[in-house]
């Protein structure tokens, strides 16, 4: 049966309420956010860099880039952020299903990302295109074939990270979705969906950046 008291039973003992509890958590995921901005950071200066010093490599990886794929997966984590929106508003106004109902939308619209993404990656093994003893770049032009594979190295490092960050969403997304079942959230104390939904923004913003990075701006040049 559910507990009827969620708020009481997960007030910790070295917290005064659940006021200063949330404020806790909230400043403790702010927090872990700036060290994973300050990570991803590294990344993009990574790719700009090479972009600087290898630009007709950087070129010619960036047109083997499926844009339609990388725009639907753009949807795709655009609507998953409503729904964590509504998910969190739901755990507010302590609507149990409507909350499930939302996280459950999530998870699937997180998902249907990382499939996508799999068909993505499934591509570019087929043509070669991963870094490694196999890598072949079939286009000519003014580059050297590794600097391209510099290129594809950056590529599945950068999506790579984005989708084991969403791959962690996920589980924590059931997380929500089993704890939330069993009753624990409720108009006082909804604190993990927020802080969830907090990570999740985060995740999708940076796929916000990822994709005009490899997929727009060498196409927007050229044109």
């Amino acid at each position: 049966m559910p507990d009827s008291t969620p708020a009481v039973h997960n007030l910790k003992h070295h917290f005064a309420d659940l006021e200063q509890q949330k404020d806790s958590s909230t400043f403790a995921m702010w927090l872990f956010l700036v060290t994973e901005i300050m990570f991803f950071g590294g990344l993009f200066a990574a790719y700009l860099i090479y972009r600087l010093y290898y630009f007709n490599a950087w070129v010619a990886g960036s047109q083997t880039m499926e844009i339609k794929l990388g725009a639907i997966n753009t949807a795709v984590l655009i609507c998953s952020s409503l729904t964590m929106v509504l998910a969190v508003h739901s755990a507010k106004l302590g609507n149990r299903k409507l909350t499930s109902l939302f996280l459950i939308l999530t998870l699937v619209l997180g998902f249907t990302f990382l499939g996508v993404k799999a068909v993505e990656y499934h591509g570019h093994w087929e043509h070669h295109e991963v870094p490694g003893a196999n890598f072949h770049f079939e286009h000519e032009g003014n580059f050297d074939p590794n600097q391209v594979q510099i290129f594809f190295s950056l590529y599945f490092a950068m999506t790579g990270m984005h989708a084991f960050h969403m791959i962690i969403g996920g589980g924590l997304l059931l997380w929500l979705l089993i704890s939330n079942l069993r009753g624990r959230f409720s108009t006082e104390y909804n604190t993990p969906v927020e802080m969830v939904g907090l990570y999740w923004h985060f995740v999708d913003l940076v796929w916000i950046y990822l994709f005009p990075l490899l997929y727009l701006i060498s196409h927007h040049h050229n044109g």
